[in-house]
């Protein structure tokens, strides 16, 4: 994943408040209409594109979050050496597009059943996880897994973590919409890791 890529600050500074910590953010964004959620599932690049397809989403952000420690880089969370996991946090219009459905997106782009790992990526910086942002999309986030639990899909445990939200970093400018900045490399990436192998046996060649 370090591969050099093209600034987009107009992004970057829309989401620098992110860095202050999330309460103050989250109000800020309700004031507006529209509303945060903040998943892990591994590598931060392929889990962009699939929440920006949707209707009602105005911006994705990769970062970092998860972990105590302030500022973090890309080298340092990719080398393990803080205790955040790369992310996602959503912008989106819950009048347009509800939090399950971008559950639904969530649970359909990972290989929840997976201890911190995501496919070729190893280390609990690649663990998956909701970070939910108040009460209901923390029962919410709960009822899907247990759901999803039941349906048997999976032939082993699911361990994706449900837990509050914290700080969020957001990544390096090089590292935002990727896929749309170096497709080559990205699909490269994307082919070797094989999530979507996984995911075309889990859910079907149409995820």
């Amino acid at each position: 994943m370090k591969f050099l890529g093209i600034v987009r600050p107009l992004l970057l500074l829309f989401f620098l408040a992110a860095s202050t910590g999330l309460a103050g953010e989250t109000e800020t964004m309700k004031t507006q209409g529209t509303e945060l959620a903040t998943f892990a599932g591994g590598c931060f690049w392929c889990m962009e594109p699939p929440f920006e397809k949707l209707d009602g989403v105005s911006a994705v952000l990769s970062g970092y979050t998860g972990g105590t420690e302030t500022e973090p880089t890309y080298q340092q969370v990719s080398a393990g050496q803080t205790a955040h996991a790369e992310a996602v946090q959503i912008q989106y219009d819950p009048a347009r597009v509800s939090y399950a459905k971008l559950l639904e997106v969530f649970w359909r782009n990972i290989d929840p059943t997976t201890q911190d790992t995501q496919f070729v990526d190893h280390g609990t910086q690649y663990r998956t996880a909701v970070f939910y942002h108040d009460d209901q999309q923390r029962q919410l986030a709960e009822a899907s897994r247990t759901a999803l639990e039941a349906s048997g899909q999976y032939e082993s445990p699911i361990v994706t973590e449900i837990v509050p939200a914290g700080s969020f970093y957001p990544a390096e400018d090089y590292h935002q919409d990727y896929y749309k900045k170096n497709p080559i490399r990205y699909k490269f990436y994307r082919l070797g890791s094989g999530r979507d192998r996984y995911l075309d046996r889990v859910w079907g060649p149409k995820n």
